[in-house]
């Protein structure tokens, strides 16, 4: 059995009803897509603590900017640096307004105790413990079994 095919009617029937259903606009399927906001960049010279300068594309407005601490005058980035083991450093008085608040007692040893203590290492580690116990002991109560008299006293008085 061969297969008729559709008469002409039919199918231009079919060709009509298609024809009505596109649209006569284009539609666009796709959701819009917003651009990433790139903020204006600026150049700025960057100027090191030994007085080197280079430039560097930054969003900072700022023409020059002026490193304090950097690659050049930090011990951590150069170890080997003499001039950098400075322990003493006063970075903007912060080391005097300490002392000037708290005193001079946790101050680290002197140069000359340094050169006598190069020779007996042992002794400096009990130093420091008989340091550390002196400012334990200040705060500690001096007689503890006062205080608990002193508080069955109070106590047996309110009933």
């Amino acid at each position: 059995m061969a297969l008729a095919a559709p008469p002409a009617a039919a199918t231009a029937a079919r060709l009509s009803i298609r024809a009505s259903m596109i649209p006569t606009q284009q539609i666009r399927r796709a959701n819009f897509i917003r651009r990433p906001r790139r903020p204006y960049v600026f150049t700025q010279l960057v100027q090191l603590s030994d007085g080197s300068t280079y430039t560097m594309r930054t969003t900072s407005p700022a023409p020059i900017y002026r490193a304090t601490k950097d690659t050049r005058n930090t011990l951590l980035w150069r170890p080997d640096e003499k001039a950098l083991r400075n322990v003493e450093l006063d970075e903007a008085g912060r080391l005097a307004a300490f002392r000037g608040r708290f005193g001079r007692g946790f101050d680290a040893v002197r140069a000359a105790d340094d050169a006598d203590s190069a020779d007996a290492g042992t002794a400096d580690a009990a130093d420091a413990d008989q340091g550390y116990s002196d400012l334990i002991s200040d705060y500690a109560p001096e007689d503890t079994g006062s205080m608990q008299s002193s508080a069955t006293k109070r106590g047996a008085g309110k009933k």
